[in-house]
């Protein structure tokens, strides 16, 4: 579990792709300091697995379900990605409850700059829009944002937008995607948890209305007793 709120941009170093699968090699320091095997980290929002440390660079597996549905399938070596370490219960909560499980990758549309902050529009796949809501959280490649305006849920082409202080864009990848780049998308997972819930519900009442509608089962008359 992680809060969104990144502690440092590393590097990755190192790509070797397998049959299912790819290694990564990512150079980082402040993510390092109390590091074991084991430990999970989040890479541009995606929690990844700690397998190897040496001189300040961590090695981690990233399976095929994660480079299918994250950037990081597209990832080469020399790119810069966002950094944070798990939570602990001590951890203030700074952002929101972030697990690193990405939910879709979406795409830069725009960039306004103001004086103090930049309004950055960000498209997004039609199955997540339903989530997004004005005011609400999303973490976009491992950041926890907040929505200022968005677009629609029956929108073809939804979007929604964030406005991203200097202390965002100079500390996080944010600060550096343009128009065209792909992000990860996670979003609120309680929103999808009470998704699921009223989905329940509604079956459960339907099914319990289908049974006092129903008319009573007649059972059928024999010949024997038809003769009779």
């Amino acid at each position: 579990m992680f809060t969104g709120i990144v502690e440092e941009v590393g590097t990755l170093v190192l790509r070797e792709d397998q049959a299912d699968a790819a290694r990564m090699e990512i150079r980082a320091r402040k993510v390092l300091e109390d590091v074991a095997l084991g430990d999970s980290i989040s890479v541009n929002g995606v929690c990844l697995t700690v397998t190897e440390v040496r001189d300040g660079v961590w090695s981690t597996d990233v399976m095929a379900e994660t480079l299918l549905r994250s950037s990081l399938g597209k990832a080469e070596a020399g790119v810069r990605v966002n950094l944070e370490r798990a939570v602990t219960a001590h951890t203030r909560l700074g952002g929101h409850l972030v697990q690193g499980h990405v939910d879709g990758v979406g795409t830069v549309l725009s960039r306004e700059p103001s004086e103090h902050w930049e309004v950055v529009r960000i498209g997004l796949p039609q199955t997540l829009a339903r989530y997004v809501v004005e005011k609400g959280s999303i973490a976009v490649d491992g950041v926890s944002l907040t929505v200022s305006a968005v677009s629609s849920a029956t929108d073809p082409e939804p979007w929604f937008e964030v406005s991203l202080i200097p202390t965002t864009l100079r500390e996080t990848t944010l600060g550096t995607r343009a128009p065209g780049d792909p992000v990860n998308l996670e979003v609120d997972v309680i929103a999808k948890y009470v998704e699921r819930l009223l989905e329940a519900r509604s079956s459960s009442e339907l099914a319990s209305s289908s049974r006092d509608t129903a008319p009573p089962v007649t059972r059928p008359t024999s010949a024997s007793e038809e003769e009779a």
